[in-house]
């Protein structure tokens, strides 16, 4: 039983610690990425907020996005808790490769699948044509704790526009600004 406590009490320690950002980003909470993460004793829990807000190099803004800049839509996607169903105000719209990774963090870790979405901008030295599922690539983006310089392999892949996107959880808490990314297919317009 104690172990059982030592183990939920590590979870959540975990789980709050990368819910806490750096106190370097104003109180906005930027990039909010989350992904599921089992363990052998079943805990799901691996989530943090990116305090960066750049774009990668190289991004092109979409020329005629479904949902332009300053619209709503509504999210239908799950990448983290609160994220299905809830509105999102559309910020940057982005013509490009999108793809989910599985990848062991560079910092240890268990291995996190199916990570949604880096885009191709956010490969080192990527290739002009889009990667196919199975391919290697090394990660330069830095949504979760470890990803940086993880060497990763494409799960998909999907040519879309895709969207950061602002918007308050359903679940409750504060809102989240620039959440990156959500492709075309996750939106569904507001009636």
């Amino acid at each position: 039983m104690k172990k059982q406590w030592t183990l939920l009490a590590a979870a959540a320690m975990l789980a709050l610690s990368g819910c806490g950002g750096n106190g370097n980003d104003g109180g906005n909470t930027q990039g909010h990425t989350a992904t599921a993460v089992t363990t052998e004793q079943g805990d799901t829990a691996h989530m943090n907020h990116s305090t960066s807000s750049e774009l990668p190099e190289g991004m092109k803004e979409a020329v005629n996005p479904k949902f332009n800049i300053g619209s709503e839509a509504i999210m239908k996607t799950n990448h983290m808790p609160g994220m299905d169903g809830a509105v999102a105000t559309i910020a940057g719209a982005y013509e490009t490769t999108a793809y989910s990774i599985s990848y062991t963090p560079v910092t240890g870790g268990e291995r996190v699948t199916d990570h949604k979405w880096i885009v191709q901008e956010e490969i080192k030295d990527a290739k002009a044509s889009p990667y196919e599922s199975g391919a290697d690539i090394t990660v330069t983006a830095d949504h979760m704790p470890g990803m940086k310089g993880a060497v990763a392999t494409i799960d998909s892949a999907e040519p879309t526009t895709v969207y950061m996107v602002d918007y308050t959880p359903t679940t409750g808490g504060d809102p989240v600004h620039n959440h990156k990314w959500v492709t075309e297919s996750e939106l569904a317009p507001v009636k």
